[in-house]
């Protein structure tokens, strides 16, 4: 974009204007009556329908101008600054997406052009309605669940299950309160002074110079990395204050939406009020207003996910990634991006700081620290009389322990132990459902899904057969669906429900609170679940990577690892990072408060080198060992890497057309690249589709996406083929 395009385009001059729609590139409209600015978000006709768009420059033309249609309307938010769209059209390049993709993904606020006068919203009213039926109960569920939050009558209707009519026969009776018109209030504002807490002499260190990067007004990104329960959270919002104080916008991310009930809890007791949150659990009413809000600059701090780092900050002075190494920042499908290089990107062209925050970073921030490209700020001790836990391995070699069941002796004595004085103890394991494989004990056949290569998990607290990969789900059969016999198929394996059952029986007497994703019917009701573990409403919890990520357990002094080997297993050249930042941030959770914590560690390789590390928390030896190898195989952060991902339902045609783009390697072979593959990917089918992958390696600092889109740009792709390019792969299934 540049800096000598009018800022104002008058009625009837010709203006370029990019759609939501797959199109490509920009179309070229009249601007309308009245004229509109650079970066106006409008409504234009395409075709027969009205579809959304941005005004993105001077129409290029070079076609009968008579012939040109006008844009319908502007739209009454906010321009898209420039910075933003040097945002998009950055990251774009990055991640070879198309434009319209893109702009997807910074409009995602349903119902942006509609008129105030079409929308009403619906609230928690006043009193009981005059007779309780199970509808309406449900109705009125939802709205106390969701406290202030509005919602359309849709929205509502759907949330709860009911008719629209359901909700309507509570308005006429005041349980449920309609306004005419959305309230797109600011959100209240924020005090910086309100509840200072008292920070360690470690703590005060960190925040000054946090604080100072937010005063100097100039981009810079520090890495934070401080042991689980040493106060990062609170360190980080002092530099939230500083960003108030200079009347610049926040946006904080976080790994779950789990976690964001703890931390809001602790928001708002230190500024007063909370803060917009922006995440799949907040109503699509909710999420137009933070949109508008923060294109205002009425929103002062953004709690959400991943793609809050697309919406249309006015000043935005500081992003903060929490548990930065966590892989569900990283975008699997759709477009592409890992939102902690997105959220550097975007400080960057807006001259903000960004607090990436984490226990165990990812080796790709620890080694940009390491080298001076980020400041590194270090939190060595826990908050006040916190301890960090002792960590020991149970070899589970020499564990008598039946076939059948997973929790060693050893655990079972030291969870008793922390029953007898009233304290928590967590057992983890990181696989969800009941058993990973449903297995027919009279021919042999594994219970499959009908549409992917990939096995169908038996979650038997849902009754239900489900594929973790396209979402497939049918009852579980009491016959083998292969060989039809009756009776004869088995769960192999533990999942978290199979470990709840056993817990059951050996520890009858205890309250058991099973934490997994997929036992919740919203976020909601699984933040409620968490707040109730953490004020004591269970003895034992049981829990997925889930439990891992940031919650703070005051009677929490035992962690049990049930199968502390599971992720040293395949050929990810991240397992071991994966696996030590895992086993620690589990470890983590023990011992938070004033109570010594334990972990213990069942695995059969207690001699393992990553194994080794987790337990003497050498965190850097470990750290030096891992950036050794991978310097010496030249993978990142090392070297640069893309995953080329072809499918189709025709498996030949797949497979052709991955040879036929190895075979055109040339523009890679210009910058020193190597192309592996045609293979198959580890699940070779997804929804009825064959899946075929390639990945180049290249040297770090080459202009790797210049010669990729080269490469691709050699072949045509049929109309049911998808190829989609993923730069710096996290995962490679």
């Amino acid at each position: 974009m540049t800096a000598d395009l009018p800022s104002f385009f008058d009625p009837g001059s010709l203006v370029a204007v990019l759609t939501t729609q797959p199109l490509g590139g920009t179309l070229d409209y009249k601007a309308p009556e009245g004229g509109c600015h650079l970066g106006a978000f409008v409504e234009v006709p395409l075709g027969p329908r009205k579809v959304t768009g941005v005004v993105w420059g001077a129409g290029t033309g070079g076609f009968d101008l008579s012939k040109a249609r006008a844009i319908i309307r502007v739209l009454d938010v906010a321009p898209m600054r420039l910075e933003m769209r040097d945002f998009l059209r950055r990251a774009a390049d990055y991640t070879l997406t198309p434009m319209p993709a893109m702009l997807r993904l910074a409009t995602r606020a349903p119902g942006l052009g509609n008129p105030p006068s079409m929308q009403k919203i619906y609230r928690i009213g006043q009193g009981d309605p005059d007779r309780v039926t199970d509808a309406r109960r449900r109705v009125i569920e939802v709205l106390r669940t969701y406290g202030g939050l509005s919602f359309t009558l849709k929205e509502l209707a759907e949330q709860a299950g009911v008719s629209p009519s359901v909700v309507k026969g509570l308005v006429k009776q005041g349980v449920v309160h309609e306004e005419a018109s959305p309230r797109n209030l600011p959100f209240p504002p924020l005090d910086p002074d309100l509840d200072r807490k008292d920070l360690t002499e470690d703590q005060e260190t960190a925040a000054k110079t946090l604080i100072s990067g937010i005063k100097s007004g100039d981009y810079g990104t520090t890495l934070l990395r401080g042991v689980t329960g040493s106060g990062k959270t609170e360190v980080y919002l002092e530099a939230v204050a500083e960003a108030l104080r200079q009347r610049r916008q926040t946006l904080v991310l976080l790994p779950e939406i789990a976690l964001t009930a703890e931390f809001l809890t602790r928001f708002t007791a230190r500024f007063g009020a909370a803060p917009a949150e922006w995440h799949s659990g907040v109503t699509m009413t909710e999420r137009r207003r933070v949109w508008k809000m923060v294109g205002q600059g009425a929103a002062q701090v953004v709690v959400g996910a991943r793609s809050g780092l697309f919406l249309p900050f006015q000043n935005l002075g500081l992003i903060v990634v929490d548990e930065e190494h966590d892989t569900s920042y990283k975008q699997e499908d759709g477009v592409l991006y890992n939102a902690r290089d997105m959220a550097v990107l975007r400080a960057s062209i807006c001259g903000a700081q960004v607090v990436l925050a984490s226990a165990t970073p990812s080796l790709e921030s620890w080694t940009n620290a390491e080298a001076g490209k980020y400041r590194k700020l270090e939190l060595t001790s826990r908050f006040g009389d916190a301890v960090m836990p002792d960590i020991r391995p149970i070899d589970m070699r020499v564990e008598k322990l039946p076939s059948n069941r997973w929790i060693s002796p050893t655990l079972q004595s030291a969870v008793n132990d922390r029953i007898t004085r009233g304290e928590q103890a967590l057992l983890f394991i990181n696989r969800r459902g009941y058993a990973p494989i449903t297995l027919c004990r009279a021919c042999g056949q594994q219970v499959g899904c009908d549409h992917c290569d990939a096995r169908m998990v038996e979650h038997r607290f849902l009754k239900r057969l489900v594929c973790h990969q396209c979402g497939e789900t049918r009852p579980i059969p009491s016959a083998c669906p292969s060989c039809e016999a009756e009776d004869r198929l088995a769960a192999v394996g533990p999942g978290v429900e199979r470990l709840t059952e056993e817990a059951a029986q050996l520890f009858p007497d205890a309250r058991i609170a099973t934490l997994s994703s997929d036992l919740f019917g919203s976020a909601r009701a699984l933040k409620a679940q968490i707040e109730q573990i953490a004020e004591g409403g269970a003895d034992i919890i049981i829990g997925t990577q889930l439990v891992a990520k940031g919650h703070n357990f005051p009677l929490l002094t035992l962690v049990g690892v049930i199968d502390a080997d599971l992720g040293l297993q395949g050929s990810d050249l991240r397992a071991a990072e994966r696996t030590f930042q895992l086993m620690r941030q589990v470890a983590g959770r023990a011992g938070r408060s004033t109570r010594k914590g334990t972990a213990l560690l069942q695995t059969f390789q207690p001699e393992h080198p990553v194994i080794r590390a987790i337990l003497s928390g050498d965190e850097v030896g470990f750290w030096r060992a891992e950036a050794n190898e991978r310097q010496h195989a030249g993978v990142p952060p090392f070297g640069r890497m893309a995953g080329i991902i072809l499918s189709s339902p025709d498996m030949q045609e797949v497979f052709d057309l991955g040879n036929d783009l190895a075979r055109r390697d040339t523009p890679l072979r210009r910058i020193g690249a190597q192309v592996f593959g045609p293979a198959p990917a580890p699940i070779a089918r997804i929804r009825g589709r064959h899946r075929v992958r390639l990945l180049v390696k290249a040297p770090k600092g080459v202009a790797l996406q210049t010669a990729l889109a080269d490469w691709i740009g050699q072949v045509r792709i049929s109309n049911q083929l998808r190829l989609s390019v993923d730069i710096d792969p996290q995962s490679f299934y």
